[in-house]
């Protein structure tokens, strides 16, 4: 087939143009050209699109990203497109509160600077700066997703509070120079490129009226407080791929959700029931051989938990590891070797084989394992400024006799660690505590687990010393990236990787253990290994029930007996089960229970995020209840760690809620007769 061409002889094309000129009544195209721009010129408000659609190209390209990182674990079917299709609507929501400040500005900007030359290149920095912004919130977040396999979210406001361990932390885990001067150099040059659109150039020298803004721009700021109103991060679409859910979701527009929604009443947001009938099921539900109630109003689960002999006044040490999920230690079934010690311990030690962690940060360990509570919706109770009004173990080991003790390596204040811990009875000692001379490695979290050890083994000395029994509650810090430890300790060298820390963190609890058996007090000491929650809790599941699976090694020669136990059980049972160890009589309002005296029948595992609240029971139905008055119950496989969705049964979900509502109305009871 003939190709089409067409070629002007020289000159054709002025003389063709000149003659335009004058049939159109122009002395020149340039003439041409103003007239049509001013005709044409579009609305210095219609700039918004320029500054929207980076918003809307950088959300497809990391949803793109995030979807090839997690490919194998994604349905492959017709809901990924709906993923992206909700996250663009979320983009689009999260763009109108990002772009307010553009608004503002573009609304009220004189016009005589407007067109000037200084002011276009201003609009290019402008959006150079929004380029990086992006860019620096993309990367923010796949660092975030690295970490939690989740967008920006509860955890994500948390860790703003606490910049000092946090930027540190991502200091020396990252390469930050270079990562940000990076970001620059592309924000830039994608800038220059942007902006030399025709487009661009033509809105940057429009002429819009000063009345014409305020007609456009007054009803435009009604769009954020129209979208806050009738949409919220509850309200999304769901979806039943996690992985794909959080695909969907803007992480800019969740982390100010989840900073707007930090604490959710029980009553508002979950399915509920009336308080008589929760009474009397979670009685049933924490019940135990040696437990008689004596519940008070607002308190049915108070009960005098009896046993019968001698109470013992062997001292304690709780070492909480940080992110040891029992899938690292050999003793659960792991063949690299990364815990020779450890191991060896659960040889000679009572080995809890299921035990269940109640969430997936630090504070939650924390809460359930001094307050025995399920996990409360919201923000953990450490870190809330009302947070000493339910029983602890601290109050039960101080009517004992003891000095309740918490020791942390790095800086207590983070996460309100410190505070939650002195109003519950328990004296300090943190890296702000102990002197500066006496500490031989430090990163980011906090001091080497050999330095916070050697606090523990001073403080027990001098407690020893009195004639007084201790109860210490050690938080370790080595456990966690950027993974640095003093070098020459193990053939893993610092700072490579997870697999180097978990074997670094039992080298230490190793050499620990080695130097209290030389210590008068050793024989006289219960120690209990446990985490504080798994090292990774992301899963394609709402709640995967393996990233929750923890350790629990109670190890006291000559006190407690070697054994396994392989009930289902949750961080809340283990101060009931400790102080049944102990053979303590002593009043309780805990919702864990003694495993050596509760009926195996009723084993269950309480397990959540901030907004999700699971209850696993012992025949692998696992009940969730989330926001928005709705609930779900999966069949769990324990083998392929799969989830089955199956209808919701009346019985589990009833239970489901009488756990929940129970714990959160009796905290908000107590906070209330505080005020």
């Amino acid at each position: 087939m003939a190709g089409f061409s067409f070629a002007a002889r020289p000159g054709e094309g002025n003389r063709a143009l000149a003659a335009l000129t004058e049939v159109l009544g122009f002395e020149s195209l340039t003439d041409i050209m103003q007239a049509t721009e001013l005709k044409y010129r579009p609305h210095r408000l219609s700039g918004l699109l320029w500054f929207l659609v980076p918003v809307l190209v950088v959300g497809f390209v990391f949803r793109a990203v995030l979807v090839v990182h997690t490919w194998a674990e994604l349905p492959h079917d017709g809901s990924l497109p709906a993923a992206f299709l909700v996250g663009a609507a979320a983009d689009l929501v999260y763009a109108s509160y990002f772009l307010i400040p553009v608004a503002i500005y573009l609304l009220l900007v004189p016009q005589r600077i407007f067109r000037t030359r200084l002011h276009r290149r201003f609009l290019v920095l402008a959006v150079a700066v929004e380029m990086w912004l992006l860019l620096f919130t993309a990367a923010a977040e796949w660092i975030f997703w690295d970490e939690f396999g989740k967008r920006f979210n509860f955890i994500a406001v948390d860790y703003l509070v606490y910049t000092h361990e946090v930027i540190d932390n991502i200091l020396e885990s990252y390469p930050v120079g270079p990562v940000l001067a990076a970001l620059a150099a592309v924000a830039v040059l994608l800038a220059m490129l942007y902006t030399r659109q025709p487009g661009f150039r033509a809105w940057s020298v429009s002429d819009t009226p000063l009345a014409s803004r305020l007609r456009i721009g007054l009803p435009l700021m009604a769009v954020p407080v129209l979208t806050s109103i009738g949409i919220d991060a509850h309200s999304m679409p769901a979806f039943d791929n996690v992985y794909e859910e959080e695909i969907s979701r803007n992480g800019g527009y969740m982390f100010f959700a989840a900073f707007r929604d930090n604490e959710l009443d029980f009553h508002e947001f979950y399915l509920d029931a009336a308080p008589a009938r929760t009474e009397t099921r979670i009685r049933e539900l924490v019940d135990q051989q040696n437990a008689r109630f004596d519940p008070v109003p607002g308190t049915p689960e108070r009960r005098l938990i009896e046993n019968d002999g001698e109470e013992l006044r062997y001292n304690v040490i709780q070492i909480v590891v940080e992110s040891l999920s029992a899938g690292f230690l050999g003793a659960y079934g792991n063949a690299d070797g990364l815990t020779p010690n450890l191991d060896a311990l659960a040889a000679e030690s009572l080995v809890f084989t299921n035990m269940l962690a109640t969430g997936t940060r630090t504070v939650r360990g924390m809460e359930s394992l001094t307050l025995s509570v399920p996990p409360t919706p919201g923000r953990s109770i450490v870190k809330r400024p009302v947070n000493d009004v339910l029983q602890s173990t601290g109050a039960i080991v101080r009517h004992k006799g003891y000095q309740p003790t918490f020791f942390y390596g790095g800086y207590g204040y983070f996460d309100n660690m410190n505070d939650f811990f002195a109003r519950n009875g328990f004296a300090i000692h943190d890296r702000g505590t102990e002197p500066s001379g006496d500490v031989t490695f430090t990163n980011a979290w906090g001091v080497s687990d050999e330095d916070l050890y050697r606090w523990v083994i001073d403080d027990a000395d001098e407690h020893f010393s009195r004639g007084e029994p201790f109860f210490d509650f050690v938080m370790t810090t080595s456990n966690h990236r950027p993974y640095t430890y003093p070098e020459g300790r193990i053939d893993i060298p610092s700072g490579t990787g997870r697999d180097g820390a978990v074997k670094y963190t039992d080298h230490a609890i190793g050499q620990f253990i080695d130097a209290a058996r030389r210590k008068p007090w050793f024989d006289r000491t219960i120690f209990v290994i446990v985490a504080d929650h798994c090292a990774s809790s992301a899963g394609k599941e709402e709640l995967p029930v393996d990233r929750y699976r923890i350790p629990l090694i109670v190890y006291a020669p000559g006190i407690v007996a070697p054994g396994k136990i392989g009930r289902l059980a949750s961080q809340i049972d283990i101060a009931p089960t400790l102080f049944g160890l102990l053979n303590w009589t002593y009043e309780s309002e805990m919702f864990g229970r003694d495993l050596m005296q509760a009926a195996a029948a009723r084993d269950r595992a309480l397990i959540g995020t901030y907004q999700k609240l699971g209850l696993l029971t012992a025949d692998n139905t696992l009940t969730i209840l989330e926001p928005g008055k709705s609930a779900s119950e999966f069949v769990y496989d324990p083998l392929a760690h799969e989830q089955a969705p199956q209808p919701t049964e009346a019985a589990e979900l009833q239970d489901t809620i009488a756990y929940y509502q129970s714990a959160a109305d009796l905290y908000a009871a107590r906070v209330r007769s505080r005020q």
